[in-house]
């Protein structure tokens, strides 16, 4: 089996798929391809995941295409970065990420800034946790482990006393109270489901309301409006 590693310019064949329900509740197919500079992060990483009876591989060429990228670093370098910064510009992708440390609150704003719409330890990375992962990637959500959320929230505000607000900010201070309150909740790291029982809105409504928001405001994903967002003072 071949490792996909972030220096490569051409990823090699890491890619397979997860099957999660629609609104609907047909089945449904997610399609992921694995990115790791280590082989043994590598076949962990699609060892847990081939387990599930949903998962099958894609063939390498469509691994551009594939709905869900799942990166495996220790910690996010330059070349990691990198990886992430080509990623973003494929509208056809969705970006996790599984990480054994970041270094810094630098380094984590930097993945989120780079499209990162959810992040998991690797420490924590079992077979549920991991789908868990793609699924919410593959619906449009993200997610991020409570210490790292506060480690993002200290970077923010040092970030706020040195550095002036991006000019768009006025954009965010003129949200309707529900987009305020359902960025907020985003941050406090729930779920389209939660979201929607906490409100009272259908979860159709909350997917609309905050995908409002990142279309405004030319941001990429949940995770990038409330990093947006807190590093703006504004939630």
């Amino acid at each position: 089996m071949t490792t996909s590693c972030p220096q490569a310019n051409h990823p090699a064949p890491a890619a397979h798929t997860a099957p999660w329900t629609t609104s609907a509740g047909r089945p449904e197919r997610v399609s992921v391809t694995v990115y790791a500079p280590d082989p043994v992060l590598y076949v962990g990483i699609v060892h847990q995941l081939r387990q599930r009876p949903e998962i099958e591989f894609v063939e390498a060429g469509a691994a551009d295409s594939a709905q869900v990228s799942l990166i495996t670093v220790d910690t996010v370098d330059d070349e990691t970065s990198a990886l992430l910064n080509r990623l973003r510009h494929n509208s056809a992708t969705r970006t996790g990420l599984v990480v054994g440390t970041f270094e810094s609150g630098d380094a984590l704003q930097r993945a989120i800034d780079n499209g990162v719409a959810a992040v998991l330890r690797r420490a924590e990375a079992d077979q549920d946790r991991l789908l868990r992962l793609v699924l919410a990637i593959a619906n449009g959500e993200g997610m991020l482990p409570g210490d790292l959320l506060a480690k993002l929230l200290t970077h923010v505000g040092s970030m706020q006393r040195s550095s002036p607000l991006d000019p768009r900010a006025a954009s965010l201070s003129t949200l309707a109270p529900r987009e305020t309150e359902m960025l907020r909740l985003v941050a406090e790291g729930l779920d389209t489901g939660e979201i929607a029982r906490k409100t009272s809105y259908s979860e159709r409504t909350v997917k609309n309301v905050l995908h409002e928001v990142i279309t405004r405001l030319q941001l990429r994903n949940r995770a990038h409006a409330v990093g947006y967002a807190l590093r703006n003072g504004l939630i």
